[in-house]
């Protein structure tokens, strides 16, 4: 199988140095350079791998050997960075939100489209095991027809760009509605038809929203609801969740994708922690990143998931702003 190489975009994200440990652990791919222009934030890898560097990540692209790019930058520059490397003929996975304007996330699936690359959206949630059997119970009609769903992914408050409207696009509601809604659309196999959104500023003090309710029309009737918030406090033994109550006209699944962990009490930790010793869900999407590319079919998660998936959040803010029902447009 061809060996892919390639180089990651900002590490202003924290996932950054996720997917970084868990390339080392793919057999047929090779990260040969990282462009930050925040030398501080990558030299610990800098200096224990020995890996090349640029301040620019348009001088980057630059490298022939370059195959693909992984980007984890604040959102606002998502775009400009997708745009870029499909210039420069690099594959892209691109950190979730794609984007924070729908108009500029059409205008990055249409370049990659226009320069022959794939561009592929950070859903990592999707390689759960929990969410995998949710969609083969779904798939085997295990609930009869579904007619209504509750999701939450609640976590502890991010800072430094996050909260920083004109880098980040938006707080809880974008930060977190963006995943659940990615796996509402994929288990359903549905488009939805309308949003109704409300948020609040409940737990901290900040620009951006902190907590945030988005209700999601379907046709046929179906509803779904999702609590997106950053409710969870410092004490928290994990950062957060992702669960859905999927209630359906033969039964309800309870899907908790983080329960397969144990928990710790130790006296050197100030708090009780959740081990969570699942699947390694990063893992599993750059593998399949990885494998995709390599034997040359489409990614699994296209940049038209994650623009689906953003425009719940982005029309939730619309909705917030008109106090009022939102009907989504074919996009």
């Amino acid at each position: 199988m061809k060996q892919l190489r390639i180089g990651m975009i900002s590490f202003a994200h924290p996932h950054a140095f996720s997917y970084y440990r868990e390339l080392a652990a793919i057999e047929n791919v090779e990260v040969i350079a990282i462009a930050d222009d925040n030398m501080e934030r990558v030299k610990t890898l800098l200096d224990q791998d020995r890996i090349s560097y640029y301040e620019d990540y348009r001088i980057m692209l630059q490298l022939p050997e370059i195959d693909a790019v992984i980007i984890c930058s604040e959102n606002a520059k998502h775009a400009s960075m997708v745009m870029e490397s499909a210039r420069a003929g690099k594959h892209i996975l691109c950190e979730k939100p794609l984007g924070i304007d729908m108009d500029e996330m059409r205008i990055m699936i249409e370049i990659c489209s226009k320069y022959g690359v794939q561009l592929m959206t950070a859903f990592p949630c999707r390689y759960l095991p929990a969410v995998l059997e949710t969609k083969r119970a779904l798939e085997r009609g295990d609930i009869g027809q579904v007619i209504a769903i509750k999701g939450y992914n609640r976590g502890t408050a991010p800072e430094g760009w996050f909260v920083d409207p004109s880098q980040s696009g938006g707080g809880a509601i974008l930060d977190h509605t963006v995943h659940v809604a990615d796996l509402l659309r994929w288990l359903l196999n549905r488009d939805p038809i309308a949003v109704y959104a409300e948020q609040g500023h409940l737990f901290h003090d900040l620009a951006v929203e902190d907590s945030g309710m988005v209700h999601i029309e379907y046709d046929q009737g179906l509803i779904s609801f999702i609590d997106t918030s950053w409710s969870r406090n410092r004490k928290y033994p994990f950062w957060g969740d992702v669960k859905l109550d999927i209630i359906g006209t033969d039964g309800v699944i309870h899907m908790d994708a983080f329960a397969q962990k144990n928990e710790v009490y130790s006296d050197l930790e100030e708090k009780a922690k959740w081990s969570y010793w699942g699947e390694r869900m990063n893992y599993y999407m750059l593998q399949d990143f990885v494998d995709s590319l390599a034997a040359g079919r489409s990614v699994p998660i296209s940049g038209e998931d994650g623009l689906q998936a953003t425009l719940i959040a982005l029309s939730a803010y619309e909705s917030i702003r008109k106090e009022g029902r939102v009907m989504l447009k074919e996009s």
